[in-house]
Order: C-alpha cells, then sequence, then structure tokens
C-alpha cells in the first residue's frame, strides 16, 4: 500500500475512533434537550458527525506537523494544541455554514466552537495516550 493510502486510511479510522468516542456526548445532549422525545432530530448523530471530521482534521494536522514521527511520540501539550487547531477549524466550518443559511446567533455560536475545540484537546490527548498504551500496534501511527 502506498503511503499517500496509509495515511488517508489513518486518518479515516482516527475519525471514526473520535466519533464512538463522541457518539455518547450527542445522546446525553439529547435526553438534556429532548428528554420526552418530542423532537425528530438523529441525537445520536449530534455527536458523531463532528467527531469524525474533528478526528479526520487532528490527523491531517498531525501529518502536516510531525515530521513524521508516530502518534506516541506526541507531547500531550502539542496533541492538545493540535486537536485545539482541528476543532477550531471544524468549529469555524460549521460557523460558516451557519451564516449562510440562518440569521447569526451569537450564543449558539460560541457554544458550538468552544465545545467542538474543548471536545478535539482533550481527545487530541486521548489518542495519544492511548498510542502510547498500544507501543508496538501498527496502528499508532500519524497519518
Amino acid at each position: 500500500m502506498t503511503p499517500r493510502l496509509r495515511r488517508i486510511g489513518a486518518a479515516l479510522m482516527m475519525g471514526l475512533a473520535w466519533a464512538v468516542a463522541w457518539m455518547p456526548i450527542g445522546l446525553l445532549i439529547g435526553f438534556i434537550v429532548d428528554r420526552d422525545g418530542s423532537m425528530d432530530e438523529p441525537w445520536i448523530a449530534v455527536g458523531t458527525y463532528p467527531g469524525f471530521l474533528c478526528g479526520v482534521v487532528f490527523s491531517m494536522v498531525v501529518g502536516m506537523t510531525a515530521d513524521h514521527r508516530r502518534l506516541r511520540g506526541l507531547s500531550l501539550l502539542r496533541a492538545g494544541g493540535r486537536g485545539l487547531v482541528g476543532g477550531l477549524l471544524v468549529g469555524g466550518l460549521w460557523v460558516v455554514v451557519v451564516l449562510l443559511s440562518d440569521p447569526p446567533k451569537w450564543l449558539l455560536n460560541v457554544a458550538v466552537v468552544g465545545s467542538l475545540t474543548l471536545l478535539s484537546a482533550v481527545s487530541g490527548v486521548g489518542s495519544v495516550l492511548l498510542a502510547r498504551m498500544g507501543k508496538n500496534h501498527p496502528s499508532a501511527r500519524v497519518a
């Protein structure tokens, strides 16, 4: 397999891992916002889709800035910073889409971008910690 395909596969796997990790957050939001189930929202998607996007963007940012080191070789601070950048990029994309479709809702935008940024930073640190646990596992490589 070519290195480019390996990187793409690693980025997609990182996205899937983050999507699974963020899934309960969407369910929790649905439980808080829609206790009686009257809204017709797929609450599981509220955590899954942004988690996937942030995981893929995190993997791309790490791949561009890590000098071909393994993921476990990153410091926790750098992993958190790269997760923060990934969350800001995905949050910025969300703000652009919302501004094109709806009038500005500043509090909602700040809440969404802030949550994506915080969750991405925490997930970046968690990814490095998990990669360090599986030292000899081939999936511990950076995308």
